[in-house]
């Protein structure tokens, strides 16, 4: 004999199934939010992952293919303050401190004639042209100079000695070339660059060059640290210098 069911218990089967019927409908609403914050989140992170930068520039636009990738050819004059074989120090005429080491390679000179280290002495005004480091110049030649006119010619040229804190002097003297922009040409050694270093430092003594740069129109920038101007000394194809910045 099969039983009907009463009342409450079709009331009790009702509410049974209305109740899972809502779990189902929260679950699957829960589902529903979780995988569309899930999406968001994915699109969010992938739209910050392939998003160009807005500023700066490429690495490549900024260097230059003059810039330094380690020492250059360069060169300082100036006064020998000691001397300690295999190396001596110097003092510009602007003040700035030098070391000078030299190796069995290293030629010396007395102006145009052949001499040797023993040559190199305390008080010796000398030019030194070699490999520059910083303040530091591996000497590739050593030409002791006349004595006199340091610290007069640095002023009679109208160098800047380095001061610390000051800020660099911001002026033009002889031609610039018209197409120049800092970091524009190629960075040269041997004859070319101890030519280039020598005319800068006869005009302009006091720093120390640490760079020289051939530019497209065939002249040279000489790179002059160690004092606040100038900072480019530029010398045409004949090695004579026409201006400064």
């Amino acid at each position: 004999m099969t039983r009907k069911p009463t009342i409450l218990s079709r009331h009790r089967l009702t509410t049974s199934i209305a109740t899972c019927a809502t779990v189902i409908v929260l679950a699957t609403g829960g589902y529903a939010i979780a995988n569309s914050s899930s999406s968001s989140n994915s699109a969010n992170t992938t739209t910050a992952t392939s998003a160009p930068a807005t500023s700066g520039h490429p690495m490549s636009a900024r260097r230059g293919s003059n810039e330094r990738s380690g020492p250059a050819a360069g060169g300082a004059s100036g006064t020998v303050d000691s001397v300690s074989t295999p190396s001596f120090t110097i003092s510009t005429s602007a003040g700035q401190k030098v070391t000078v080491t030299t190796a069995s390679s290293t030629t010396y000179h007395n102006g145009t004639n052949s001499t040797s280290a023993s040559a190199i002495a305390k008080g010796e005004r000398v030019l030194v042209l070699g490999t520059t480091s910083g303040t530091t110049i591996t000497a590739s030649q050593v030409i002791v100079q006349p004595n006199g006119g340091g610290s007069a010619a640095s002023s009679a040229a109208g160098v800047v000695p380095f001061q610390r804190g000051a800020p660099s002097t911001s002026k033009q003297v002889g031609q610039i070339p018209a197409n120049y922009s800092q970091g524009s040409g190629t960075i040269v050694s041997g004859t070319a660059a101890n030519n280039a270093t020598e005319a800068a430092l006869s005009a302009y003594p006091g720093g120390v060059v640490d760079r020289v740069v051939k530019l497209s129109n065939g002249e040279y920038e000489v790179h002059n640290i160690g004092v606040n101007w100038p900072h480019h000394i530029f010398v045409n194809q004949g090695f004579r210098v026409v201006g400064a910045n």
